[in-house]
């Protein structure tokens, strides 16, 4: 690929400039696949130069992941330590970086139910830390990196080498990092978003109602909601990025007011299964039936994940002009298929999605219609 090194330079620079915003003395946690050292690397360097206090950076495999769930004797056990660690981070206000390049079918073939004893644990464990991520207590971001079985997924014509690099220019197009300056063309995007959903906002609409071949469906939104587009401002006042690429406005469903049924457009890679073909129809709220031609077993247990898993956390708008429905690909990867169409999500809701949500609890959360739940 022409100017690769190049275009990594200015991606791992965007990632710590726009996505989470890297101040001095902050904590960085950097979360990335064994695959990736030489964007880690380059993250790490830019880190440091915005005045980062420490890196931590958090390695993962695609092959020991899965060795893990198809033969550990005990997935539910999560070390104290790990806990731990996790609350002492967030007590200091690390800013998280999450790069995502798994193999979308990475465990295709393993038994559903251990995926989600494993998913569920994890669940738990990491409950303080979604709550300050859905809060925005903190800057955090998710973002891609190409690694060669997902690009053979997404591309399986070509070769690996082929692929690989073509997945490469997907996320740096769908990013931006092919523009003259990219940290300009961020902010601009960004202001078009927040202008969106700022006109949105002003409607204070009782419900929205979507119909098309195989969808049906009417979704209410609860009194104060607010739409919000790109990027995000954490306790600290300070701006960040949450989602690289991003083409949505979203908001929070009033989970208790959904009614009809939906068929998707799109897969769903998830927990390393690929889901496909999905319908589900919901009734006062809640999902009353659901079926996938590819990966249900693994969408029901996940739906079955606790009482919040089967109603609704957030409902978002996306522009069919966007880059990534243009470009006609899908990535088999929810940071960008959901980019490409209006979605939704099951589980929990943003607090920030209804004015004062973030100074609620849980309890007050649900009473006014926003959902909860370990997954989202």
């Amino acid at each position: 690929m022409l100017n690769f090194e190049e275009q990594l330079e200015k991606y791992a620079e965007l990632i710590v400039k726009v996505g989470v915003n890297v101040k001095e003395n902050q904590t960085v946690v950097l979360s990335i696949n064994t695959e990736q050292v030489a964007l880690a690397r380059l993250i790490t360097k830019y880190a440091y130069q915005a005045g980062a206090k420490e890196v931590i950076v958090k390695w993962s495999d695609d092959v020991i992941n899965r060795l893990f769930i198809e033969q550990a004797s005990d997935l539910e056990t999560i070390q104290p330590s790990f806990i731990l660690e996790n609350e002492e981070l967030l007590k200091a206000k690390a800013s998280w970086i999450n790069v995502v390049s798994s193999n979308p079918a990475a465990l295709l073939g393993v038994d559903s139910q251990r995926i989600k004893r494993r998913q569920q644990a994890l669940g738990k464990a990491l409950e303080s830390k979604r709550h300050a991520t859905q809060n925005n207590d903190v800057s955090w971001t998710v973002v891609a990196a190409a690694s060669s079985e997902w690009g053979q997924a997404v591309f399986p014509d070509d070769d690996l080498s082929t692929a690989t690099n073509k997945l490469w220019q997907a996320i740096f197009t769908s990013t931006r990092v092919d523009q003259a300056d990219p940290l300009i063309a961020w902010q601009a995007h960004d202001d078009f978003l927040a202008k969106q959903a700022k006109k949105l906002n002003t409607y204070q609409f009782d419900a929205l109602h979507y119909k098309s071949p195989g969808t049906d469906l009417t979704i209410g939104l609860p009194q104060g909601h607010l739409w919000e587009g790109a990027g995000a401002i954490n306790r600290q006042g300070e701006h960040f990025m949450p989602n690289m690429p991003t083409e949505e406005v979203f908001t929070a469903p009033d989970f208790r007011r959904v009614d009809g049924y939906i068929t998707s457009t799109k897969p769903l890679s998830y927990a390393g299964v690929i889901i496909d073909k999905m319908k589900f129809t919901f009734k006062d709220g809640a999902i009353v039936d659901c079926s996938a031609e590819h990966g249900e077993a693994v969408l029901r247990d996940l739906i079955s994940t606790d009482e919040g898993s089967k109603y609704l956390g957030e409902v978002a708008l996306v522009p069919d002009k966007s880059p990534i429905s243009q470009s006609g690909i899908t990535f088999f990867n929810t940071l960008f298929d959901e980019n490409a169409s209006n979605h939704l999500a099951i589980g929990s809701a943003y607090s920030f999605s209804i004015k004062g949500g973030t100074k609620m609890t849980d309890q007050e959360l649900a009473a006014r219609g926003l959902n909860r739940s370990q997954v989202h």
